[in-house]
């Protein structure tokens, strides 16, 4: 049986056809079982919970892609949170299919599953004949397995866009001019951080000193938010009131520097130290004194197993490190792996990218920036994780890094894929994870 076990991993490593889509159902089993079958039967499960069926899949954000499916686009300029800010691609694929007779939770599932199949053949195939099957293995690998992967099973865009853009930078990449026009115009059609694709192609054929058909398909991948700017102008006559609907979800544009340090002072001494003090004197308790001790333990630990690497071999050292990492993780709250996902995603996506800038193509290490960019000027910290998870050079990056330490890779694949199925959970359970 092991022997059987071994031949069929070594089938899906190295098959170039059979690996994508493994990656691919595996993640898919993960989420699915996780959300249907494990999320319902655990003690933090509500009280009632929602019977299984497709419904468990439609939560948050799935919310607003139903109103515009079935109902259309609101929007009053009043500082609200209105659905306006929801790109129209998705909703409108949606509503398409459900004139053929399918529910909106299956056909957000088609769309997003089946496009993220896409998403990662694409992505694979590119990698391959750019850097080499190992490099195209890792990454794909990264993109099926990282946490936020988890909203590309549910009705979320995440699937979508990931497919859209990364066609779009593998036909620039290949001077497909027409099909980068296109790819990239239904990018930009399906999420605000599209629009970083536009300066990123202009940039890159400057660069590159590519020809004029470059700058033109660049420049056309704009259609798409244009589009939908004249929609906004006819229906709600402000050809901007797509932009003015962030304003409800974002409190200002610009970089939240408050945010930001909120953000990192919530993850080194816990929710409840930092927005109410360490003790609240009225009461007389501590407000939370295990999430400080424990952050203090992993961050001690790493250090003392790196200051000590020399006197221990290196299995010891990942498997104490990882140990503790994995435990922290379990034990902590959905809101806390949130805020260390954004600051893994976006710092560590931008530093592995940043030093593999010379071995990436131009458009993905400029892509990938001005994603980055995007977010950070996008004046709020909320779903950064998420939305920079369909910045795909961040992915890109990340597995070339790990293709060239395979151990490091495997502990870090087994730790997306834990808490993969912790956001899973929260998901199913109707908390928030991003």
């Amino acid at each position: 049986m092991a022997k059987v076990q071994i031949l069929i991993t070594q089938v899906l490593w190295k098959n170039d056809f059979l690996f994508p889509v493994a990656m691919w159902f595996l993640s898919r089993i993960l989420i699915w079982i996780t959300m249907l079958l494990v999320a319902p039967n655990l003690p933090s499960a509500p009280e009632t919970p929602s019977s299984l069926g497709w419904g468990v899949f439609d939560a948050w954000d799935g919310v607003h892609y139903r109103a515009i499916a079935t109902t259309g686009y609101e929007f009053v300029n009043d500082g609200k949170q209105h659905n306006l800010a929801f790109f129209p691609l998705f909703p409108f694929s949606i509503r398409v299919l459900m004139t053929w007779g399918f529910s909106f939770e299956l056909a957000g599932l088609l769309i997003n599953n089946l496009a993220f199949l896409a998403a990662l053949y694409i992505l694979y195939f590119w990698l391959k004949n750019c850097y080499g099957t190992s490099v195209a293995r890792w990454a794909t690998a990264v993109v099926s397995w990282y946490p936020s992967a988890m909203f590309t099973g549910v009705v979320y865009t995440e699937g979508l866009y990931l497919f859209l853009s990364t066609a779009a930078l593998r036909a620039f990449d290949q001077q497909q001019y027409g099909w980068t026009a296109f790819w990239g115009a239904l990018a930009t059609a399906t999420r605000p951080t599209g629009m970083a694709m536009i300066p990123a192609l202009a940039i890159a054929s400057w660069k590159e000193r590519r020809p004029p058909i470059a700058y033109i398909a660049g420049f056309a991948t704009a259609t798409g938010v244009i589009l939908f700017s004249l929609y906004c102008a006819i229906r709600f006559h402000d050809p901007l009131a797509f932009i003015a609907a962030q304003r409800g979800w974002r409190p200002s544009l610009g970089f939240d520097g408050q945010g930001w340090l909120n953000m990192l002072m919530q993850i080194v001494l816990g929710s409840q130290n930092w927005k109410y003090g360490w003790v609240q004197p009225e009461l007389g308790l501590i407000n939370d004194p295990w999430h400080p001790l424990l952050f203090t333990l992993i961050v001690g630990t790493g250090y003392c197993l790196y200051y000590f690497r020399q006197y221990l071999n290196s299995a010891k050292i990942i498997y104490g490190f990882y140990s503790l990492v994995l435990l922290l993780l379990l034990l902590a709250p959905e809101d806390f792996i949130n805020r260390l996902l954004n600051v893994f995603i976006l710092l560590g996506g931008g530093c592995a990218l940043w030093r593999f800038r010379a071995k990436l193509t131009s458009v993905a290490v400029i892509y990938g920036f001005c994603g980055i960019g995007l977010l950070l000027a996008s004046g709020g910290t909320i779903s950064l994780s998420r939305l920079a998870y369909g910045i795909v050079p961040l992915s890109m990056a990340i597995g070339m890094q790990l293709s060239h330490n395979p151990r490091q890779g495997y502990f870090t694949l087994g730790l997306f894929i834990t808490l993969l199925a912790k956001l899973a959970v929260g998901f199913a359970q109707e908390q928030w994870v991003g």
